[in-house]
């Protein structure tokens, strides 16, 4: 590889020298001198990657374009790094600077390292979904989506779904053995939130995450199939939410015109509604996985809890079979009443919430950690909230159960008592009085999920995680970055 213990190279151009950088001491009295540039990965602090070049210079112009063509060939050699790229654009997520991001700080980058690319703007709401169903997917090495976490939603359902179709596979049954996805997807930054960015890579930058996909970096991930009945309703990677995380979705998309501001806005409504659902919910404890949700062991690049539970879970489909397990393995019953449901397949972390909504979820390890927040005081709720913005251990609250689990199965209490179908229950229920605040006469029945962002049609679902079933252009939040101005010139200079 074109790797030492302190950098990465990117690329090697050969450099015509200037009549200024010839007069600079020793080379003076050279005749003629030849030169090469090295550009490379220079690591900064909080996990920040820059792309960083030094010049060689040389009297023998042999010797200059001996070195040229042996690191080329060394860069040829690196299997892993995309040649061919499709790249879609939401130039109206974030603040509207998809387009100027890519083309200012991506494009270029992409240029020197020699990357062909075919560029999409999105022009509404599915278009890239859309587009990935009709696309020759097989000539790319990866497909690059520019925006936050809705554009990457879009483009990993339209990369699934394009699976499935080719293979044949039914998304609507929720026992299907799904086809994983083994094309690369890579994420430039440029939304209003970026949270699967900001878990993946530990910092939200567009540069940072350009230099990624350049180096061909690879990190597996679990994905979550959401279902109701026999009816596929989306994929989730990140945050399924019932209750509090619902509630404020749901109030914001009356809000758009307010723009990330919102979200502040709906949350403390929500949280000052302090509303909570009754709701029964069942899961299967995901016992193939190595610890737990409450150690401190955090995932970070070559996880080694990763890739212990995904051998183990790979062992109990060999032995079993992936419907005996599914059929005959436990599964525990809850119910009661909740002010918060939530299911993340990885931290959640983000700038404002460092740890995230569980600090040691795991991208890859084919498990889901289970949060269950039970009806508590106002008060207490808000501490709980709080610990999500420090050090303190979010889950030491006598109100809150997290659990490890490999697929679950909600109901609310309405869909029982009605039996019928969920559409039919707003109109059946219309009127019903808030219990704990009987004088605003809010109805509120049922909450909505929040699946990465967007709402679910179904209060009742059925989820399963798919272990290891997308890939990133990525390699997880690395240990010891906080300050690596190493990549040194010295290092480079030692190394050739």
């Amino acid at each position: 590889e074109v790797r030492g213990d302190s950098f990465i190279i990117i690329a090697v151009e050969e450099t015509e020298l200037n009549k200024k950088q010839r007069n600079i001491g020793k080379w003076q009295k050279m005749a003629k001198p030849h030169a090469f540039t090295v550009y490379y990965v220079k690591k900064a602090r909080n996990h920040r990657w820059r792309c960083s070049d030094v010049t060689f210079w040389c009297v023998d112009e042999h010797l200059c374009n001996q070195w040229i063509q042996a690191l080329k060939e060394l860069l040829e050699m690196q299997k892993s790094r995309p040649k061919q790229l499709l790249v879609y654009i939401n130039p109206y997520g974030g603040k509207r600077q998809g387009k100027s991001i890519y083309e200012q700080k991506v494009a270029p980058l992409f240029s020197l390292a020699s990357i062909s690319t075919d560029v999409v703007i999105t022009e509404h709401a599915n278009h890239a979904k859309d587009n990935l169903f009709e696309v020759n997917i097989n000539k790319y090495d990866g497909v690059v989506c520019v925006g936050g976490d809705g554009m990457f939603s879009e483009v990993m359902h339209g990369l699934i779904g394009r699976m499935q179709k080719d293979s044949g596979i039914d998304q609507n049954n929720p026992k299907a053995p799904l086809v994983q996805c083994n094309i690369r997807i890579g994420i430039i930054p440029a939304g209003s939130t970026d949270c699967i960015c900001y878990s993946t890579v530990g910092i939200s930058d567009p540069v940072t995450s350009a230099l990624h996909i350049i180096v061909g970096d690879c990190q597996p991930l679990d994905v979550s199939s959401v279902h109701h009945n026999n009816t596929f309703l989306k994929y989730s990677v990140s945050l399924l939410g019932y209750g509090f995380y619902g509630d404020i979705l749901k109030d914001s998309e009356k809000k758009r015109w307010m723009g990330p501001m919102r979200y502040d806005y709906s949350g403390l409504k929500t949280f000052l509604s302090h509303h909570y659902y009754e709701g029964t919910i069942s899961f299967q404890p995901a016992k193939h996985t190595v610890g737990s949700p409450q150690d401190k062991d955090s995932c970070r690049t070559g996880c080694y809890i990763c890739k212990k539970s995904e051998q183990q879970l790979s062992q109990q489909y060999k032995e079993c079979g992936l419907k005996h397990e599914e059929d005959e393995e436990e599964w525990k019953v809850i119910k009661g009443k909740f002010l918060a449901i939530n299911a993340v397949n990885m931290s959640c972390a983000c700038p404002r919430s460092p740890k995230g909504l569980s600090p040691a979820a795991h991208l890859a390890d084919g498990s889901a950690d289970l949060i269950l927040v039970r009806k508590c005081s106002r008060f207490d709720f808000l501490r709980y909230l709080v610990r999500h913005t420090n050090q303190d251990d979010q889950f030491d609250f006598s109100f809150v159960d997290v659990y490890r689990v490999k697929s679950f199965q909600f109901t609310s209490k309405l869909s029982e008592d009605n039996e019928s179908n969920v559409t039919d229950i707003g109109k059946k229920r219309f009127g019903q009085f808030c219990r704990d605040h009987p004088a605003c006469c809010c109805n509120i029945a049922s909450s909505t999920w929040n699946c990465d962002g967007e709402t679910l049609d179904s209060s009742a679902i059925q989820v399963r995680v798919h272990c290891q079933f997308v890939k990133l252009f990525a390699r997880g939040i690395e240990e010891n970055s906080k300050d690596e101005a190493a990549y040194s010139q010295s290092s480079i200079e030692q190394l050739l």
